[in-house]
């Protein structure tokens, strides 16, 4: 194909992939698309499925232009369609960054925590017991709405769920990890 001929269907892809994040998906588009390509209208679906998939994940993540390369460099598109994919993603990351922060759900977020921590050192049954435990209230914040969680553990449940995050968080923070969900997302 003629290198104009590709620049104007990847640039009228990438304005149907921003168009369909905004109102949804038109089958319409994909046969009208596909008669003047003379193609089938599910090649035209997966095609512009896949760059919405494309442009929403680096958008979510955004990505660096050298990550944006990377992760397309590994699809084995020429050197010109990689670069047309690039300009498509600087010019539409901003918008589709504002689409995607308007779909998300307004989920909870971290607003205060207590915390107590009671000892029980005997009881009538048993003089000599020591028995911690450790009594949070956490306040979260989801809209214009408060809410509170209260939980109770002992110290040692306490202790292992706090290593398991930090685990959990420095294998998110290594570099295999990071070059997984690179070329993942």
């Amino acid at each position: 194909m003629h290198m104009t001929l590709v620049k104007r269907i990847v640039g009228e892809f990438g304005r149907i992939a921003v168009e369909f994040l905004k109102k949804g998906s038109n089958p319409k588009i994909y046969e009208g698309a596909a008669r003047k390509l003379n193609v089938p209208s599910e090649t035209i679906q997966h095609g512009v499925e896949g760059l919405m998939y494309l442009l929403t994940e680096s958008s979510k993540l955004m990505i660096s232009d050298v990550d944006f390369q990377d992760s397309v460099l590994v699809l084995g598109f020429s050197e010109e369609l990689n670069k047309l994919l690039l300009q498509l993603y600087l010019e539409n990351r901003k918008e589709i960054r504002q689409i995607l922060g308007e779909l998300a759900p307004s989920l909870p977020h971290y607003q205060n925590l207590e915390w107590r921590l009671d000892v029980q050192l005997a009881s009538r049954a048993l003089r000599q017991q020591v028995k911690p435990t450790v009594t949070m209230k956490l306040h979260l914040k989801s809209g214009g709405t408060q809410t509170a969680r209260l939980f109770q553990t002992d110290p040692a449940t306490l202790l292992h769920l706090l290593q398991e995050l930090e685990r959990a968080l420095a294998e998110v923070k290594s570099n295999h990890c990071r070059r997984i969900l690179r070329n993942i997302k």
